[in-house]
């Protein structure tokens, strides 16, 4: 990796990057420095970092075309960001019982960012600003991993199958008029390989989470036993990484490869401020190599 240095954070994903100032030492050599570690680590920490909007943009300008927020879309207005905490832009403060606060639970059920879409989310970007003294953390697992640990019969079974992802779905276990008719409408349900394949170094991964509705031509209880019971192979105790949120962080993702849900914190008591973009994938996963 050049002139950077790594530390792990977990022994199946995730480090810890020293030695490069994400605003100003982006040149050719260390963005596929960082390309590299994503394929290899797939969880990044960027700790000690100068950000704010215009700055991150353009980083993840860097890494890929930026992803239109969708809930933005539904408005019928271009966004790149999604901020994730109850401070809002003009500095007042959401409390638990907000309409918003209740909408952002959706994302403590383990899932893959945009999964929902028909071009799934490749990165997703985060930068810390302010975060909670107690709770607050994302929790991560590796579907890598998990797909790795399977028995080779298993892996044959699950290797053709295909996924009916639906955003509708997965917010209606929040509420079930948390999403609207303009913004479901922009949001069709939308079908994915079951298994992925890193185009890079060939390694496969379940693609999982709360957006997963139903395997293609199997029944409801079928499904449920099968998209359920691989979650819960993947986030066993000793294969989650707890991230704890400190101000000055940048953190990247690889949305094809792990699944992440938040745990929760007293936005009553605590004020939480990060902003998050995404890059969009290559194509739909129907489109790439088996």
């Amino acid at each position: 990796m050049g002139t950077l240095s790594s530390q792990s954070l977990h022994p199946e994903f995730g480090a810890r990057i020293m030695g490069v100032d994400l605003r100003t030492d982006l040149d050719d050599a260390t963005v596929a420095a960082i390309r590299e570690a994503v394929d290899r680590y797939a969880f990044l920490v960027f700790p000690n970092q100068k950000f704010d909007d215009a700055a991150q943009l353009a980083l993840t300008r860097r890494f890929g075309e930026p992803e239109p927020s969708h809930v933005a879309k539904g408005e019928g207005r271009l966004e790149y960001f999604g901020t994730i905490g109850n401070v809002q832009a003009d500095g007042s403060v959401l409390g638990n019982t907000h309409k918003k606060t209740i909408f952002l639970t959706g994302n403590n059920m383990w899932h893959s960012d945009a999964s929902f879409k028909e071009t799934p989310a490749f990165l997703s970007i985060m930068c810390a600003y302010e975060t909670p003294a107690e709770g607050g953390a994302t929790l991560f697992a590796s579907t890598r991993s998990a797909y790795a640990r399977l028995p080779a019969a298993r892996k044959a079974e699950l290797d053709p199958l295909i996924v009916i992802h639906d955003y509708v779905y997965s917010r209606s276990k929040v509420a079930l008029d948390a999403v609207s008719p303009e913004l479901a409408a922009t949001l069709p349900p939308v079908r994915h390989r079951l298994v992925r394949r890193n185009p890079t170094t060939g390694e496969k991964n379940v693609f999982i989470g709360s957006h997963a509705k139903a395997i293609e031509g199997w029944s409801e209880r079928d499904s449920r036993a099968l998209l359920d019971g691989l979650v819960e192979e993947t986030v066993g105790d000793t294969h989650i990484y707890a991230h704890r949120w400190q101000p000055g962080e940048v953190v990247f993702w690889d949305n094809r490869c792990l699944i992440h849900r938040g745990e929760g914190y007293d936005a009553d008591k605590y004020r939480r401020y990060m902003r998050q973009t995404r890059t969009r994938g290559n194509g739909p996963t129907l489109a790439e190599a088996a």
